[in-house]
């Protein structure tokens, strides 16, 4: 396949664009997505390639835009549904939590919802606390729902293209700051398996699992530990549910510690269920550390720039925690 360099925000268009072609009955909803392009610029000019009936911008009512996609996925439509950012999805809870996600179940298999959502999610950008969470735990805790964290432009148009494929609401969730972030990224449609993580770097000496932005901010903290002759696996989890269990088993069998990374707060978030699964698995007899957790504080974010930083792992948050996992100090 034919690969070009794009951001993060133009792959996910491409992957719209690509649906659309394909199929006439996939159509996208959501607020300021049409003649403005998306209050992130990811739907661009898509209006003017599909018309207002295909990309369709959505009252400010997420809870009615949420009903509107649910019923039009049972009427035979593919909606893709745009949250301008992940936290209004806390409007909108009945429908995705009490409809998208059981409708099927209750029916007795009968229907199905194909309907996905996307979500501009985390910090970073100064927009505070009401703008700013990362909630996908919160929907992972739910049967019925698939939850996706793509971190690279290439996984960003694959895992969205097999999300539209899929016949059951499957929520997308995009970091806000890797909408401008470049890498490769094949012209030509194809698919990245949901609920099959990403070895992203080799290593032997300590297994870290990490979701979102966190990939890249593990990426980096290996770097720096590798010149100290730490060699960090990461392992980029792509998919919050399903998990890919296996991955992360075969790989904290080999290099005997665990460290999970995360922006969602630390309680109660991914790294717990991660945590509790190598527990209960076989890798546990492997373990030679206790599982170290690196997740958001126990606060809201703060809009100052400084506090919300402090509020998330940044990259010297997790080299200082890596080192200091590896060489016996936790």
């Amino acid at each position: 396949m034919t690969a070009r360099e794009l951001t993060y925000a133009q792959a996910v268009q491409e992957a719209l664009a690509q649906a659309m072609d394909a199929d006439p009955s996939v159509f996208l909803m959501g607020e300021d997505i049409g003649i403005y392009g998306g209050a992130f610029q990811v739907t661009g000019d898509l209006v003017h390639r599909y018309g207002e009936e295909r990309v369709m911008d959505a009252p400010i009512s997420e809870l009615g835009q949420a009903g509107v996609a649910v019923g039009a996925a049972l009427a035979g439509c593919k909606p893709v549904l745009e949250f301008q950012f992940s936290d209004f999805a806390t409007l909108a809870m009945e429908q995705i939590v009490n409809q998208a996600a059981k409708l099927r179940f209750m029916l007795g298999g009968k229907v199905h919802v194909p309907l996905v959502m996307r979500f501009p999610a985390g910090s970073g950008t100064g927009a505070a606390a009401q703008h700013s969470q990362s909630l996908d735990a919160w929907f992972a805790h739910v049967p019925g729902l698939k939850v996706i964290q793509p971190a690279t432009p290439a996984d960003a148009k694959g895992m969205l293209l097999s999300a539209i494929d899929d016949p059951d609401p499957v929520m997308v969730f995009e970091h806000k700051l890797l909408y401008k972030m470049k890498g490769e990224v094949p012209e030509q449609p194809y698919r990245v398996p949901i609920g099959k993580a990403d070895v992203a770097r080799q290593g032997i000496d300590v297994t870290v699992v990490a979701t979102g932005i966190m990939v890249h901010r593990a990426l980096e903290a290996s770097t720096h530990l590798a010149a100290e002759g730490i060699e960090a696996e990461v392992i980029d989890l792509r998919s919050l549910r399903p998990i890919d269990t296996a991955t992360i088993v075969k790989s904290v069998k080999k290099t005997t510690r665990l460290a999970c990374v995360y922006e969602g707060v630390k309680t109660l978030g991914i790294g717990a269920e991660i945590s509790a699964r190598i527990a209960e698995s076989e890798a546990f007899d492997h373990l030679d550390a206790p599982i170290l957790r690196l997740g958001g504080a126990e606060t809201p974010i703060p809009y100052n720039p400084v506090l919300e930083k402090a509020a998330v792992p940044q990259v010297p948050d997790i080299v200082a925690g890596l080192r200091a996992l590896v060489r016996g100090r936790i």
